[in-house]
C-alpha cells in the first residue's frame, strides 16, 4: 500500500551526526553543497489547532532535506527553498516559509554549538 518509513533516529543518534558534521566526517567537502549543520534538528508546525513536531531525517544529494514525524508524516525543505508537505494537501504553519522564516517565527530549532 505505502511504503515502509523508516524509524526515526534517537536523539543520540541525530546529536552524534551533527558532531561528526562539525569535524567534516559527514557531509560534502564543497562548501556550497548543503550539510547536516544548515539545517534545524526540529521543526514545530501547527495544523488545525494541533502542533507536531517534524524531526530532520535525512539530506538527500539534491540538497533537500526529509523531516519526519513521529506518526509518519514527511515534509522537505532546500537551504533556498520553502517548506512543503509531502501529501500536499496540508496547509499548515509552516507551508512556504523558508529556513529563515521558521526560525525567525521560532518554528525552527537547531543545536547549540
Amino acid at each position: 500500500m505505502f511504503p515502509r518509513i523508516p524509524r526515526l533516529p534517537s536523539a543520540a543518534m541525530i546529536a552524534a551526526l551533527s558532531c561528526m558534521t562539525g569535524f567534516g566526517l559527514v557531509g560534502s567537502p564543497a562548501a556550497a553543497d548543503p550539510t547536516f549543520r544548515d539545517f534545524p534538528v526540529v521543526i514545530y508546525c501547527e495544523h488545525e489547532h494541533i502542533t507536531n513536531a517534524y524531526y530532520f531525517s535525512q539530506l538527500g544529494p539534491d540538497g533537500k532535506a526529509i523531516y519526519l514525524t513521529p506518526d509518519r508524516q514527511a515534509g522537505v525543505i532546500s537551504v533556498a527553498g520553502v517548506a512543503e508537505h509531502l501529501d500536499g494537501e496540508r496547509v499548515g504553519s509552516c507551508r512556504d516559509k523558508t529556513l529563515d522564516d521558521l526560525r525567525a517565527s521560532g518554528q525552527a530549532f537547531d543545536l547549540s554549538q
